[in-house]
């Protein structure tokens, strides 16, 4: 059962999935959904025995293309208890079939693969009638309540604009109404003015650890030109996505002296909505959402930022950026 409750205090959407109580949950070393099915004897989501990237539905979606009506009767849209299907499509994208494979150990081409992946899925995706923004993230890291260890990451695509895109759509607006002028455009140009919290930077993109940082060890990718969503990005802007990528995620990696495998994060990615509107105010970036505030330390979330959405960060940007910066590989010294 899924379906989606309006919250009319936060004017945001609620998705209910309860099947997703049911999904799995840290299975045995021998048994990975995402592995050739013949390497354990269980059924699995893959037949190949190798791939480079695949992308394959979500097995228990919060979103669904025919969903079931909702559990109990909703009013209209213009009733205060508002209930809907929750439509859309939830997919996940296979980084690798290597079940052990870190991706900051990749070459670059792995990553320009992923690239282009996200780019065919949100115009494949956003073509749907029922879409209105392809949302493609990742959960890295049990930190981050990862329970399928095989690298990958998911695309939800949604038949509304998420609250959080939404506002920051709505106040890029409001930038471009006052001065003409993309806010995100403007945010990543005083970042590079004033240089001391950008981590690594190609001639199309820039990684920043963001002035409001809300979190350590918080990076957002922004595009140098203003492009409202990936499916604007050309052949080259592509390419340099995929090295800073690499970059970026070797410098995480490579935080406090390699304690950890794999740097746990969330990465988010902001675009426009995929009926084509806010040309001039959205801009495609990344963000990425360390949980760790030292090696071994965790951010948690908790009275101040959950009770009233004001983030308390316990670093300084410039500090956590100049450490990022200072493992970040140089380009010259990537692997193809």
């Amino acid at each position: 059962m899924s379906e989606r409750r309006w919250n009319p205090v936060l004017q945001e959407w609620v998705v209910t999935a309860t099947h997703r109580q049911a999904r799995t949950f840290k299975p045995p070393a021998d048994y990975c959904p995402f592995c050739p099915s013949h390497e354990s004897g269980h059924p699995t989501a893959i037949t190949e025995d190798d791939y480079d990237i695949a992308v394959v539905e979500n097995g228990f979606p919060s979103l669904q293309r025919e969903p079931p009506a909702p559990a109990i009767d909703g009013g209209d849209e213009d009733d205060l208890f508002s209930v809907g299907p929750a439509s859309g499509v939830c997919e996940v994208v296979l980084f690798t079939s290597d079940h052990d494979g870190v991706l900051s150990e990749k070459p670059v081409s792995q990553f320009h693969k992923l690239v282009q992946v996200w780019q065919d899925r949100y115009r494949e995706l956003g073509s749907e009638d029922d879409v209105e923004y392809v949302f493609v993230f990742e959960n890295k890291g049990e930190e981050m309540g990862v329970t399928l260890q095989h690298p990958h990451g998911q695309i939800y695509a949604y038949p509304f604009v998420p609250p959080v895109i939404e506002r920051e759509l709505e106040s890029s607006a409001e930038h471009v109404a006052e001065t003409g002028d993309c806010l995100f455009c403007t945010v990543r140009d005083r970042e590079e003015r004033e240089g001391e919290r950008v981590v690594v930077q190609n001639d199309s993109f820039t990684a920043v650890v963001p002035f409001f940082a809300r979190y350590a060890y918080e990076v957002h990718v922004y595009a140098n030109e203003h492009r409202p969503s990936i499916d604007d990005l050309d052949a080259g802007e592509r390419r340099d996505l995929a090295a800073i990528l690499k970059r970026l995620l070797v410098a995480y990696d490579s935080l406090f002296d390699a304690e950890f495998d794999e740097f746990p994060y969330v990465m988010a990615t902001h675009q426009q909505p995929t009926d084509g509107s806010h040309e001039e105010s959205a801009h495609f970036h990344l963000e990425f959402y360390p949980p760790y505030r030292t090696a071994e330390k965790l951010k948690y979330l908790a009275g101040s930022e959950r009770g009233a959405g004001t983030y308390i960060n316990n670093t300084l940007p410039e500090e956590s950026a100049a450490a990022l910066r200072e493992v970040a590989p140089e380009s010259d010294d990537l692997e193809w």
